[in-house]
């Protein structure tokens, strides 16, 4: 059985990381990454990550810090924000890490976040995002109300955003769904971006291989609808209208049927899912 090509479109290094595993497993795959991964630049976003790492670091404001991506983990987290959080008193409401999948827990254990600090959706749930995460750490939501106590969500931002702010919540759908329910609870938010999310500059190599790669039966694998939404604005619809594509999320599968792409199906964002998923279609 000889499954199809897969174009991974996550940033470096983990579109390499990617590939690398699928061919380890027998899968022919290719890295065309549709984003590009840096520090977040506007000095607001700078200013207001500084502000949030010494808040939690005195602690008593928030009860949870939310990483929305390994991204957010990397760039918020630091040494002296980690051992804080790791030395925090038995007796006090611990300021817990969440998690929205096992891949930004990956990250958060590897900045030094101990693994007892860490909640996560279930190893067995259908969708590792926002819902699934709330499923798990909605029982610490009262006691957080109860204590005045925020959340602190940490995110990316795209072109085009807002920048940071207790109210700048630009796009992320799941995000502002959890945060819809803290707020229903009685627990504020604050947003913060660390990070930024953007094109990356295709060598004329790699637009070559994506013009290949739309009309030569490879599954495009989609882990954010940006990455679909960057695609988009190099071609046209017309030209998506023959690809198939393969989306972590139902809501990035959504965003590749409103571009155009021929077939889209949704899979949990783990090699052995992509996998399973590629098997189911021939």
């Amino acid at each position: 059985m000889t499954l199809p090509r897969v174009i991974v479109t996550r940033p470096q290094p983990e579109a390499d990381a990617w590939v690398s595993q699928l061919q380890a497993r027998g899968v022919s795959a290719r890295a065309l990454p549709l984003i590009e991964i840096g520090p977040a630049t506007l000095p607001a976003d700078q200013q207001a990550a500084s502000q949030a790492r010494a808040a939690c670091q005195r602690g008593g404001r928030y009860g949870a810090i939310m990483l929305v991506s390994g991204n957010a983990a990397q760039y918020f987290l630091d040494d002296n924000l980690t051992q804080v959080l790791s030395c925090q008193a038995p007796a006090a409401i611990k300021t817990r890490v969440w998690s929205p999948g096992p891949g930004t827990a990956r990250a958060a254990l590897a900045q030094g976040i101990a693994a007892t600090l860490i909640d996560q959706p279930a190893p067995g749930a259908a969708q590792f995002d926002s819902e699934s995460l709330w499923a798990q750490v909605s029982p610490q939501v009262p006691a957080m109300a109860a204590a005045g106590l925020r959340v602190l969500v940490v995110r990316g931002a795209s072109e085009g955003d807002g920048g940071s702010g207790e109210n700048s919540a630009p796009g992320g759908t799941g995000r502002q769904w959890l945060a819809m329910q803290l707020q229903a609870a009685g627990v504020g938010v604050d947003f913060v971006a660390v990070y930024e999310r953007r094109m990356p500059q295709w060598t004329p190599e790699q637009m070559a291989h994506a013009h290949t790669a739309l009309a030569d039966g490879s599954l495009w694998l989609f882990s954010s609808s940006q990455a679909v939404m960057h695609l988009r604005n190099i071609f046209a619809s017309e030209q998506l209208a023959a690809a198939k594509a393969i989306a972590t999320h139902p809501r990035i599968a959504q965003a590749a049927q409103e571009a155009g792409f021929a077939s889209v199906k949704p899979c949990r964002p783990t090699v052995a899912d992509v996998i399973a998923s590629l098997e189911s279609r021939l």
